[in-house]
């Protein structure tokens, strides 16, 4: 709207430029486990995923409401090329493990991890009580690869693959 003032605005057209769409989390279907190939995915098979960026049609960045029961895992440790990660502990206790070290995050405690830094991170939950966790992150699917680097496993935007290249 150019030559947009805060006096020339109508209600209708500040409804118009600040609509918000709430998401209706018990609408927003859950994801168990993971993707990745067998024997990768056993940790991370009961783990729940709601893609909540989805559900709010978000292109340029993902938002996920992720739980984690006692002892399942958000992922393998990993890390990606060209998409910076978020996270929040918004309930329970996890155990941040990068190739650094262990650390445990509880709620409202939260991390972040820079595209392209070689460092692979992933959450465990080592505790007797689940956990959620509330993940924010750049979206650049066409350009992105995520290494693993304890397994014989990359990402790339054609699919899995071991680390020779060969295909899944």
């Amino acid at each position: 709207m150019p030559g947009l003032t805060l006096e020339s605005l109508s209600s209708r057209d500040v409804l118009e430029v600040c609509a918000v769409n709430r998401i209706d989390n018990s609408a927003v279907p859950r994801t168990l486990g993971s993707d990745y190939p067998a024997p990768f995915d056993e940790p991370c098979r009961q783990r729940v995923r709601q893609a909540l960026g989805h559900a709010a049609n978000l292109t340029d960045f993902g938002v996920n409401l992720l739980w984690l029961p006692p002892g399942a895992w958000s992922s393998q440790r990993h890390w990606h090329s060209a998409e910076d990660e978020f996270i929040w502990v918004v309930q329970g206790e996890v155990v941040l493990l990068t190739g650094q070290q262990e650390e445990i995050l509880r709620s409202g405690d939260c991390a972040g991890f820079k595209a392209g830094i070689a460092d692979g991170h992933h959450l465990q939950n080592r505790s007797d009580r689940a956990a959620l966790v509330l993940e924010v992150g750049s979206r650049r699917p066409d350009t992105d690869f995520v290494d693993y680097p304890d397994i014989d496993l990359r990402s790339t935007p054609n699919g899995f693959t071991h680390k020779d290249g060969s295909s899944y």
